[in-house]
């Protein structure tokens, strides 16, 4: 059983009948479910992530003081930490996770402030551009039990993904670095003769494309730990998860160059084919820079178009 799991079955079990019992009335201003920071928000939790932070739980969402007063708050907080102490075989812990309270009692606008900087999920171009991806994964990812109130369920809606243009400027800035790192300065490092440079325009190469793969699904990209395990769910072009991964793992020599050169323009023709099939260029062939100016050249906002290519990455 993985975490989300036991968060649902513990709030089924436990937490849904006390809510029904002795909040009645306040159950239409509510909202449950568990998501956030952690591995087991995503599904990405195993028998390994079980050593901190993972207990039966779930997240008890409140909207404002002026809807539910802080004495009514302090009485769902006192009947949560009475819910049974074990579920399942897994213990509660009696201490909160480094960082603070992840689950529990929590109010709407303060969760969604510290996640992503908002707490009504409006945010501006500029946040838009300088937020970390990963925290706006955590804003939307695991699951919503209900939300009679419907507050985090607006929330969680505004804040599903980038905006269009937003998309556009970051596959821009990506395909950009994926073009200068990959099929560019690889090759060069190691004619000066310098592995180590190489192997680092590699790695940037890989961070880009998996940047790219994640805008081209339409799916926020997880802290970078989750990103490969992410990266072969995905939908579209959970392929490249191998060759990604042997590109960062396997060293610079002269049998080796090769293939992970045929493995880069590879992976620049199947993303150029999925740009041309999502119509962001109509450009033919796989030079990824190329591709970069065209799809920025799609960006419909005059002031985001003319900003620096690699505003958003």
């Amino acid at each position: 059983m993985n975490g989300l799991e036991l968060a649902q079955a513990f709030y089924e079990e436990c937490g849904k009948p006390m809510l029904e019992e002795q909040f009645p009335d306040l159950l239409p201003y509510l909202a449950a479910g568990f998501f956030g920071s952690g591995s087991e928000c995503f599904g990405f939790d195993d028998s390994i992530s079980q050593d901190h932070d993972f207990e039966p739980c779930f997240c008890l969402f409140l909207p404002g003081e002026e809807i539910v007063d802080r004495r009514s708050a302090f009485l769902l907080e006192r009947a949560y930490a009475k819910l049974p102490k074990s579920f399942r075989g897994f213990r509660r812990s009696l201490m909160l996770p480094v960082g603070g309270a992840r689950h529990g009692v929590l109010r709407t606008e303060e969760f969604f402030l510290k996640t992503v900087g908002t707490s009504d999920g409006n945010l501006d171009l500029q946040q838009w551009l300088t937020i970390p991806e990963q925290a706006l994964a955590e804003a939307t990812n695991g699951r919503l039990f209900f939300d009679n109130w419907g507050e985090v369920s607006r929330i969680r809606e505004n804040l599903s993904f980038f905006p269009e243009d937003v998309r556009r400027k970051r596959l821009a800035g990506h395909l950009l670095l994926m073009a200068q790192a990959g099929q560019y300065n690889y090759r060069r490092c190691l004619c000066h003769g310098e592995s180590a440079a190489a192997q680092m325009a590699v790695f940037e190469f890989v961070k880009s494309c998996m940047s790219v793969v994640f805008l081209l699904n339409r799916q926020y990209q997880p802290y970078y730990k989750w990103g490969f395990r992410a990266l072969r769910s995905l939908p579209l072009l959970s392929g490249a998860a191998e060759p990604l991964e042997f590109l960062i793992t396997s060293d610079n020599s002269p049998e080796l160059q090769t293939e992970k050169e045929a493995r880069i323009e590879t992976l620049a023709t199947e993303i150029a084919n999925t740009l041309r099939e999502q119509n962001l260029t109509a450009l033919s062939g796989s030079e990824l820079e190329r591709q970069a100016y065209a799809v920025n050249d799609h960006v419909q906002d005059p002031s985001l178009r003319n900003m620096h290519i690699l505003t958003a990455v």
